[in-house]
């Protein structure tokens, strides 16, 4: 549409979590809507290569794309909010960067010259950002993480500044999210933190074209000028984030009516067409007034003390409950309680029962409890990834007769290890983008609870564990009751489990709620959901 492929760069100032993510993806989808192709882009600024090794507690939840890349949670905004497919470019980290650069060095890509942040550093970053220009779109943005200042981020915006020199402004254009924040006790909104912040980028070299401010309350005329004054913003450039109400999913709505979108095709010098949002706001409208009633939701995890930690577990959840009309209630609920207490009492009243993938021992047991309250209430359940495996240990343990069943990564020495490692693992040492990883085909049973709900017989879902369904218990298994209706392609691997003796209780290997999105939600979620409500009709 233009010339060339514009780049639309997204940093941040005086703190982090300022939801720069979702920022990025709103300003994506409204460009979309206005006809525009476009691809998302995180750089992070710490040493991990990728998220795939790093607690769940400090960086919350791994999100894989298709081709098999451990990313940063915000691609699941991305590809949620603008409804594009990120890939392993949507995710680049320092580790990675540098990774790349002294491997090269290493095999003398330098001719023995002395390598440098600026310019070797800064090269590769550039580089990275604009290897996005070969994915057909018209514009990519470019999301930087961490804040204006940080130490680690310096390459990356020095990076940034050169590539404004390198592209032109037309073809550059700076979106900077700072902070307004609010003091109770004076009843005064500030501006001075966030004219700090556009100072640093000044000092840079950077001068941002589009201010965007994160708040609590409405922002007042004097606010607007003020912030346009010192932070060398023309007044129409200021644009007010508040705090939505209800939904994460009103953000762009707002945005738009500002005319954030319309501001940067300006910029960019393109034309800016008609937008639609007809499908977007009939979504929005679904999710602020339910008007079916409501579903209790518990779920049961081992890292339920930060909510990110199962960021797409909840979107999904969300969708599925849109797409019913139905007013969502998550009850979030630690597996290690279940193991100490009788699980009625944390799940009595519940509709329907999710449990959620993980690593390592810690609350196992309980996520088993939780398995076994669902089967013997008759209460829907879905487990996806550890929780597939759970439900297989459970039908193991209580109703195959292999009371000491368990899974090889638990406990190596089980006389019944009815989830084993792949072959392929045994030897692996490396623990990094080592797993089975990314999309892999799934055929389904005819008939099956699973292929009601896809209304397809073949799909493609995303993986990530490394511990499988161990096939020499099959036969033993399926005699108790666990029909195995989803299978790899070849047969040899188990996808996904269900009891027919059971309302709904369905077990996937793999991770479905990455491919979840608000306009489009998973069919098993929505099936999930939509059992758990009729069965709390009933």
């Amino acid at each position: 549409m233009g010339d060339s492929v514009k780049h639309l760069f997204i940093t941040g100032g005086v703190v982090s979590s300022l939801g720069k993510g979702i920022t990025a993806a709103s300003v994506a989808l409204l460009l979309k809507q206005r006809g525009y192709r476009v691809f998302l882009q995180k750089l992070d600024p710490y040493l991990n290569v990728d998220p795939g090794t790093m607690s769940p507690f400090q960086h919350g939840e791994v999100y894989v794309t298709d081709d098999g890349a451990e990313t940063d949670l915000d691609l699941g905004h991305y590809e949620r909010f603008a409804g594009v497919t990120c890939t392993r470019k949507s995710n680049y980290t320092s580790g990675r960067i540098y990774s790349t650069v002294l491997q090269r060095e290493r095999q003398g890509g330098y001719l023995g010259g002395t390598v440098q942040v600026v310019p070797h550093i800064t090269d590769e970053i550039k580089k990275a950002i604009l290897s996005c220009e070969d994915t057909g779109a018209d514009i990519v943005l470019t999301e930087i993480g961490g804040t204006a200042g940080d130490i680690e981020s310096s390459p990356f915006l020095e990076a940034l500044r050169q590539l404004r020199v390198d592209l032109g402004p037309e073809n550059a254009v700076f979106a900077h999210l700072t902070l307004l924040p609010y003091l109770n006790a004076s009843g005064e909104l500030k501006t001075k933190p966030a004219q700090q912040s556009a100072g640093i980028m000044r000092s840079i070299g950077i001068i941002p074209d589009v201010l965007i401010c994160r708040t609590e309350v409405a922002m007042e005329e004097e606010h607007f000028k003020k912030l346009s004054l010192f932070c060398s913003v023309p007044r129409a450039a200021v644009i007010e984030e508040k705090d939505v109400k209800n939904s994460i999913y009103e953000v762009p709505i707002e945005l738009a009516k500002q005319g954030l979108d319309s501001l940067i095709l300006r910029k960019f010098h393109l034309p800016e067409n008609e937008l639609d949002l007809t499908r977007w706001n009939a979504m929005v409208a679904r999710a602020v007034n339910p008007d079916r009633g409501k579903v209790k939701i518990a779920v049961v995890g081992k890292y339920m003390a930060l909510r990110d930690a199962y960021k797409s577990i909840f979107e999904a959840l969300s969708h599925g409950a849109i797409d019913q009309r139905l007013d969502l209630n998550v009850r979030c609920i630690e597996a290690e309680e279940l193991q100490n207490r009788d699980p009625a009492e944390l799940l009595g009243g519940i509709d329907g029962i999710l449990v959620p993938g993980g690593f390592g021992y810690r609350g196992l047991d309980g996520k088993i409890e939780a398995v076994k309250y669902a089967r013997d209430n008759d209460i829907p359940f879905f487990g996806i990834c550890l929780g597939m495996q759970c439900a297989t240990i459970d039908t193991a343990r209580y109703l195959a007769g292999f009371p000491d069943a368990n899974s090889l990564e638990f406990d190596p020495d089980t006389a019944h290890p009815v989830i084993s490692l792949m072959d392929e693992q045994k030897n692996v040492v490396n623990k990094g983008g080592t797993m089975r990883l990314g999309a892999y085909p799934c055929i389904l049973e005819e008939g099956s609870k699973a292929q009601k709900a896809y209304g397809a017989t073949e799909v493609s879902e995303r993986h990530r564990h490394r511990f499988e369904f161990n096939n020499l218990y099959r036969e033993a298994l399926e005699q108790a009751g666990l029909r195995l209706t989803g299978l790899s392609p070849d047969g040899k691997l188990v996808e996904v489990v269900e009891r027919p003796d059971h309302r709904w209780f369905v077990a996937v290997q793999f991770h479905p709620e990455f491919k979840s999105r608000p306009l489009d939600p998973h069919p098993l979620f929505s099936a999930f959901i939509k059992a758990s409500f009729q069965g709390k009709q009933k």
